[in-house]
């Protein structure tokens, strides 16, 4: 189980710093879609690759930005239904949420983009508008996207498995932020124990 608390150590890291930066890719949109109204309205000028790059980086803010969703536990949840739970049932709801539907969808279209990416990239696909951008570059998004997001659930899984085993505190306790730093110092613990009984 260490083994498996520091791999998912390992994801819960990465997907922090990509979700950090997926955060500032929402103030470059703004800057974007703001500075395009500007000059459309006072100088009656558009252009298309303004309006595509929005798109592209609303496109990456919500595919990198879902692993860390996942991570911090503010993904949509039926919480009048689950809220009843205990936090052991919960974790076994989560658990089973990730075996029977997270993984097993985001395994799917992580396979089904692929080829369909490698395609886009092969006839380096451009927007058809003129003016517009190339668009292979936001396909590569999505697989990369889901790929973050199929490690994140392993993770997750890996962890409800571990605070059922009482290796950790409950990982889905939301209080700003302190329950992710507790989890942290708790496989932190787990780590050091084990490298303490290798030595």
């Amino acid at each position: 189980m260490q083994l498996l608390l520091k791999l998912a150590g390992w994801v819960d890291a990465l997907n922090e710093r990509i979700g950090q930066l997926a955060k500032w890719l929402v103030l470059v949109c703004v800057l974007i879609s703001a500075g395009n109204a500007v000059i459309r309205k006072a100088f009656d000028m558009s252009s298309n690759a303004f309006l595509e790059i929005q798109w592209y980086l609303f496109s990456a803010i919500f595919l990198l930005g879902a692993a860390y969703t996942l991570k911090h536990n503010e993904h949509i949840r039926i919480d009048i239904l689950l809220g009843k739970l205990s936090p052991r049932k919960q974790a076994w709801v989560d658990i089973l949420g990730g075996l029977f539907f997270l993984l097993p969808m985001a395994i799917a279209i992580f396979y089904y983009a692929w080829p369909v990416v490698t395609q886009m990239i092969a006839s380096g696909e451009q927007s058809a508008d003129p003016g517009g951008l190339v668009r292979w570059p936001v396909w590569v998004l999505i697989p990369i996207g889901f790929g973050l997001l199929i490690a994140q659930a392993i993770a997750e899984i890996i962890k409800r498995v571990a605070f059922l085993q009482g290796l950790i505190p409950d990982p889905a306790e939301k209080h700003s932020g302190q329950t992710a730093k507790t989890v942290d110092t708790h496989l932190d613990a787990v780590l050091d124990q084990d490298k303490g009984g290798r030595a």
